[in-house]
């Protein structure tokens, strides 16, 4: 069975088809969008485009995804935190080096072939066979609480609050140096790296309105320890951000200062607060992931550093 995506074009448009799909999905090469598009497998207002057309804002995008480019995803008995369960959502605690669902060169060890032994298949299936019950990410090397629908009711009701903005997300993170102001509010759009697709930028065309709110916990001499807020929620928005103001994450190798100090495997970055409208009860349903182990040990370290 083909798997079905839909994109609705929030910025200002203006790039060319085949650009704008390969970049919503850096998995599937231009060229292979071209192919798709060539097949009229995309489809604007129920019709087929030519590659050279041009996106606009508000434009409703249909993707065809032939079947075989869904593999089959095998169920795994992973060791999952699970933080908190029913019968429409469970809340994971992710682990640094554990990817949300399988792409290329991660066909296993993955949230979601852990999430399909434990929830003996009963995810919700709007995202197709590789993302079952998944409305939303955290990288790789970022820690902590992530929510998985498991049936398309509950799916639908947490993808309109994430549309909406309305969700709860607090981060907790570690940045190079000393900021200036106690909290602060960046609202900077962010698209593709104009040159390299596998990273995201701040830019000022062709991207999405992006805003983090952060406030100071602690300052540690060179670094500091701060909360951040989403009010969005953009591929590596905080990296992004954060760096955009010069205080990247202390251990981002992408968006960061070279190589990391203190060992750190990835960024010092946990999602920490999780909070939705249940979609059943209706009631307001809040998650909390503890620091993980790495983080409370570089927090001691930093502290002993400065004398605190």
């Amino acid at each position: 069975m083909e798997q079905k995506r839909r994109f609705e074009v929030e910025e200002p448009g203006g790039i060319r088809i085949d650009r704008y799909l390969s970049e919503q999905m850096p998995e599937l090469s231009r060229s292979y969008v071209q192919k798709l598009i060539k097949d009229k497998r995309v489809l604007i207002s129920g019709n087929p485009v030519k590659a050279n057309y041009k996106v606009a804002a508000g434009d409703v995008i249909e993707l065809k995804l032939p079947s075989a480019a869904e593999p089959e995803i095998q169920a795994e008995d992973l060791l999952l935190d699970i933080l908190y369960e029913d019968a429409d959502v469970i809340f994971i605690n992710k682990p640094k080096d554990m990817v949300v669902h399988p792409s290329a060169g991660h066909a296993t060890g993955t949230l979601v072939n852990g999430l399909l032994y434990h929830c003996q298949g009963e995810l919700s299936g709007i995202n197709g066979v590789i993302r079952p019950g998944i409305v939303h990410r955290i990288d790789k090397d970022t820690t902590g609480v992530i929510i998985v629908c498991k049936n398309d009711q509950a799916h639908n009701q947490i993808a309109r609050q994430l549309k909406e903005h309305s969700i709860t997300r607090r981060y907790r993170a570690i940045v190079w140096g000393n900021l200036k102001e106690e909290e602060g509010t960046i609202d900077a759009a962010i698209g593709r790296h104009p040159t390299d697709r596998k990273r995201m930028a701040v830019v000022s065309k062709g991207g999405k309105r992006a805003v983090t709110h952060y406030r100071v916990l602690e300052r540690l001499g060179r670094f500091t320890y701060i909360e951040c807020q989403l009010e969005t929620g953009r591929t590596h928005q905080i990296r992004v951000h954060m760096a955009s103001i010069g205080h990247p994450l202390l251990g981002d190798e992408i968006y960061g200062r070279g190589k990391s100090l203190f060992s750190l495997q990835g960024q010092a970055l946990h999602a920490m607060v999780l909070g939705v409208i249940h979609p059943s009860t209706g009631k307001y349903l809040e998650v909390e992931a503890p620091l993980p182990e790495y983080f409370l040990e570089l927090l001691g370290k930093l502290r002993r550093n400065n004398g605190i």
